[in-house]
């Protein structure tokens, strides 16, 4: 079963842990923060007003953020049946009651359905690649993944097919047409493996979480669900030290 916690606001990986090799962190000048999450984690649904608030105060600040997709249920693994999906009602009623966040329950009415979060992390992979190649940024990045979480927590859409990706696209400046040829590709799929390894190495278990990069240096901003306003205050602190 999908394991969350509702005191610490977070859902956390299956099988056994990696170590942390801080060697392989993307160097850069000044700081990063570094958010990592899935599109069909809860809790990074939950968190995402907030984590828009710190990336607006990174973008205002010079502080470079990134976003990198973790995998949480990659190749799915819970059965679809009535205890699972009793579990995610009472974790989605909770998680809107701590956080305000609106969760439609009409996937839960399905009588099948495979909780694969690959494939809405593969387009979050996808969207950064093709946004490169526009000279868009990562703050758009998130706009698309703030979508996608959208039309699958509210609208109960299947990330599974491509032409889920149609609205998000749409929201964050895509050719939707240009997104479908890379969606399936081998390319994305070696791409989000890549991502995935990286928040192992980086020693990542559980969603969402921020990390904070300062002089090539990886320390923990927080894990789990939090408000904005601690997190800016010690992005503030960390700048001046």
């Amino acid at each position: 079963m999908m394991k969350c916690d509702p005191d610490a606001g977070h859902c956390t990986l299956s099988g056994p842990e990696c170590a942390s090799e801080q060697a392989v962190v993307p160097q850069v000048e000044g700081m990063a923060v570094h958010y990592i999450g899935d599109p069909m984690c809860s809790w990074c649904w939950g968190i995402a007003p907030v984590i828009s608030q710190v990336a607006d105060f990174c973008q205002q600040a010079g502080i470079t953020f990134s976003i990198t997709a973790g995998g949480l249920r990659a190749g799915g693994g819970d059965p679809w049946n009535d205890a699972f999906r009793h579990f995610l009602r009472e974790e989605w009623s909770h998680i809107a009651s701590v956080t305000g966040q609106p969760f439609g329950f009409t996937l839960l009415q399905l009588s099948h359905f495979d909780y694969d979060t690959e494939p809405a992390c593969r387009a979050v992979g996808v969207a950064r690649q093709l946004m490169l190649q526009r000279g868009q940024t990562q703050r758009d990045l998130l706009t698309f993944f703030a979508a996608v979480q959208q039309k699958f927590y509210v609208e109960g859409a299947d990330p599974k097919e491509t032409g889920f990706y149609r609205q998000p696209c749409l929201q964050s400046g895509l050719d939707f047409a240009l997104f479908s040829q890379e969606f399936n590709s081998g390319a994305a799929q070696k791409a989000v493996e890549q991502d995935f390894v990286k928040c192992r190495q980086w020693g990542v278990r559980s969603f969402p979480t921020l990390l904070l990069e300062k002089n090539g240096a990886m320390s923990p901003l927080s894990m789990g669900y939090t408000t904005a306003e601690p997190l800016i205050t010690q992005l503030k602190a960390r700048m001046g030290s």
